[in-house]
């Protein structure tokens, strides 16, 4: 039997990070498998704060360094905030839910108002303050289990489960007013006021629809609201959907397939 493959050797370079307790055994982690140095170097960056008494190396140490990793995967570095990738599997779970429960749920798509003005007067780095208290209050608008998301330079979105057309109206305007309160620093003794268009949409529920509709049906009302001016709000109709217990078993219960005994194509005895 010929022997399996073996590791290359490892060198200092190989454990960059690690380093084992005064009084135990050497943890060993391959290089070739996790670039540890350059994890260590992200998470230093990001603030990242490890369990307080473990021992780098120990599995409590590597569980926390996966955690942090993961967390830095789905997070917009400038805000925090859920970033685009992970809020369109957001998207997908909660349409996924919405077609099985028929319970309701909306989706915000959010836009800061003419945002390039901020960027051309005041700088970048202005502007990037201006990305940081807008999605801070958005996220202090809404509840807990809402998720909110940074989608691209200036545009934020958020998802809200169980949110009937009255409580959507509510928080939408909310949001719209929060923001415009705001007086955002943006250098020594000078602040900016900003706004913001929203545009809404309800998922179909006990419908298999897909995200980009629903993207796309926020995104129409996002228009409207820019249409009509800017630092407004329009929300779509929440549809009505009626569907029996009967019919529910048959959109989302197991299907079973029936054999028609007078159908020509059965092979004749």
């Amino acid at each position: 039997m010929s022997p399996g493959p073996t590791r290359p050797p490892l060198t200092e370079r190989s454990l960059v990070g690690l380093q084992p307790p005064p009084d135990g055994p050497k943890q060993v982690v391959f290089a070739g498998e996790l670039r540890l140095d350059q994890a260590l170097q992200l998470l230093e960056r990001a603030g990242h704060e490890w369990p307080q008494g473990t021992q780098a190396g120990s599995p409590a140490w590597m569980q926390s360094l996966v955690d942090g990793l993961c967390n830095l995967s789905s997070r917009d570095p400038l805000t925090g905030l859920v970033n685009r990738r992970q809020f369109e599997a957001t998207l997908d779970r909660e349409m996924d839910r919405v077609a099985r429960s028929g319970e309701s749920a909306m989706l915000l798509l959010i836009d800061i108002d003419h945002f390039k003005r901020i960027n051309d007067t005041y700088g970048h780095a202005a502007g990037d303050q201006v990305i940081r208290a807008v999605g801070h209050a958005l996220q202090e608008s809404v509840r807990p289990m809402d998720t909110v998301a940074r989608i691209g330079g200036e545009e934020f979105a958020s998802v809200l489960p169980n949110c009937g057309p009255a409580f959507g109206q509510t928080v939408t305007e909310r949001v719209r007013q929060s923001i415009e309160r705001l007086a955002i620093p943006v250098g020594p003794g000078l602040q900016v006021q900003v706004t913001v268009s929203i545009g809404a949409a309800f998922a179909p529920q006990w419908v298999r629809s897909s995200r980009l509709l629903w993207l796309e049906r926020a995104d129409q009302q996002l228009y409207r609201a820019k249409s009509a001016g800017r630092n407004c709000v329009c929300l779509e109709p929440a549809p009505v959907s009626e569907v029996s217990q009967e019919e529910r078993g048959l959109l989302f219960g197991p299907t079973v397939l029936q054999p028609d005994l007078d159908n020509d194509f059965l092979p004749k005895p």
